[in-house]
């Protein structure tokens, strides 16, 4: 028997760190097909409250919003515990809340591991086992938002490229442990977003653009829309990445 693409009104979604940038974009794409969103942020609450509004605006009732530090664990399963009291299941994860700064080795710190460890790769484990039976319940779905730094480390930050490669394995061991009810599968980004405090049209970014098969930019649409069809339309994919970087990884 076929398995058919499943529509997804209705649905609820817990998705990390989405207030800004490529969570935005995928809260945005998801409403718009139905989900309801329980929508976390940590500190920027005016930007998750604007996207609040927006939403509720199209459709009263379907975005509820949740603050929390993600660094600490025991509080975790009140995010899954959140939707589950707002609209009575969970089916789908997203777990895209990162930490990005750079480790130089020699000055890296054991806060500097705990940060970068704990936002991009504890914290999906974590929030991924509280989501489990509920996810089971209603055969749903995790994504890990990766990074292309996963698969080639990025000079300078060594714990970042490290936190990442480990949500890579993660996601593929999740895949294993929570099959066959729920998938788990990862979206990894390329050169898509640059963090504000980096000069956005600087030489280096040129230069990550110019060694793109595409010869330009990605946006958190792209990152959206690949989120999208690991949910709604791969229903025999699980267990896999991938990377949406203009074929920045043919380059060596």
């Amino acid at each position: 028997m076929t398995r058919q693409p499943e529509p997804l009104e209705g649905k609820t979604l817990l998705i990390t760190g989405a207030a800004r940038r490529i969570g935005a974009a995928i809260v945005r794409m998801l409403h718009a097909e139905g989900m309801n969103i329980a929508l976390h942020y940590r500190s920027s609450r005016e930007d998750a409250e604007a996207l609040q509004r927006e939403l509720e605006t199209i459709r009263p009732g379907s975005v509820s919003l949740v603050q929390a530090d993600l660094l600490e664990t025991a509080r975790l399963p009140k995010l899954v515990e959140h939707c589950l009291d707002e609209w009575g299941r969970l089916d789908v994860l997203i777990n895209n809340a990162s930490t990005f700064y750079p480790t130089p080795l020699g000055e890296i710190t054991e806060r500097d591991w705990d940060v970068l460890m704990g936002s991009n790769l504890k914290a999906p484990l974590f929030l991924a086992q509280a989501a489990a039976d509920a996810l089971r319940r209603v055969n749903g779905n995790i994504i890990n938002i990766i990074d292309i730094h996963a698969y080639r480390p990025l000079k300078g930050y060594p714990v970042y490229s490290a936190a990442k490669g480990g949500l890579k394995t993660l996601t593929e061991s999740l895949a294993r442990e929570l099959g066959p009810e729920v998938r788990v599968n990862g979206v990894a980004p390329g050169a898509i977003l640059w963090p504000e405090h980096e000069e956005p049209y600087g030489k280096v970014h040129q230069e990550i653009i110019e060694r793109t098969a595409l010869k330009r930019e990605g946006s958190p649409e792209d990152i959206a829309r690949t989120v999208l069809f690991l949910i709604r339309d791969a229903v025999y994919i699980t267990g896999q990445i991938i990377p949406v970087e203009g074929g920045r990884m043919l380059h060596h």
